[in-house]
């Protein structure tokens, strides 16, 4: 997208830069996640829209990690992860003045809502449950990014 799209995002040059419109510029994710194959598929939907993203496979040593990238504008945090859970990560990275305010993501295998409300009340701002929907998965992070809750199971409980 070129600076004059950044200026005019009411009148995109194509379909495809309005839909990038609401990413910001340089926009970094941090996706925590231990299966390689999750990330990947996580990794190229964020490639696909322009957004860069880094990888840590265990909620260990994320808020150091964290800590050394220039830009951070979302953390994507599986919740079962080896050596330290999501939830012990979302502890540590909200005791961090400088990542306390970032957007966490909850996203997990665990789809109910029983583990969607055990994470709104343990502080994680959103909650994707898999399998991540490559349709719907776009949409779901330009809403994060611009600050709107997502709160998302993928097959509702009946």
């Amino acid at each position: 997208m070129s600076e004059s799209d950044n200026d005019h995002p009411t009148t995109p040059k194509s379909g495809d830069s309005a839909r990038k419109s609401s990413i910001p510029k340089d926009a970094t994710v941090l996706v925590v996640e231990d299966n390689v194959s999750n990330f990947v598929l996580v990794a190229r939907m964020l490639g696909f829209m322009g957004i860069h993203c880094e990888w840590k496979t265990s909620g260990y040593e994320v808020v150091e990690y964290a800590d050394t990238l220039s830009r951070l504008d979302l953390i994507l945090m599986d919740i079962r992860l080896p050596y330290e859970d999501g939830y012990g990560a979302l502890k540590k990275i909200r005791a961090s003045d400088r990542l306390k305010t970032v957007p966490i993501i909850a996203v997990t295998a665990e789809a109910s809502l029983e583990q969607m409300n055990k994470a709104r009340a343990s502080g994680f701002n959103g909650f994707l449950g898999k399998p991540l929907d490559p349709d719907k998965f776009p949409d779901q992070i330009r809403k994060i990014l611009s600050g709107e809750p997502v709160w998302e199971i993928p097959y509702e409980e009946r």
